[in-house]
């Protein structure tokens, strides 16, 4: 499985969850899955937390098209569909 992951794009992710104070338990869990991915290099908790994640960011924007850039939900699809 060759996955490309943006520490940025998962960064921004964690931020905007946490601006947007949509969900603790996703953003504790996406954080502590990215931390792992970084010393093992297994992407599946990321890519599993990054499809939350998105999907809350989709539903965000179909309340508040500028809540959540279109750019950072985007780069999340590019994580999940690949």
């Amino acid at each position: 499985m060759s996955v490309k992951i943006s520490e940025k794009t998962i960064v921004s992710t964690l931020e905007k969850l946490e601006k947007l104070n949509l969900d603790e338990k996703l953003h504790a869990e996406l954080s502590w899955c990215w931390n792992s991915y970084v010393a093992d290099n297994n992407p599946v908790g990321v890519i599993e937390k990054s499809k939350k994640a998105l999907d809350l960011f989709k539903a965000k924007r179909e309340e508040n098209s500028k809540a959540v850039a279109k750019k950072l939900v985007d780069d999340l699809e590019k994580i999940v569909l690949n």
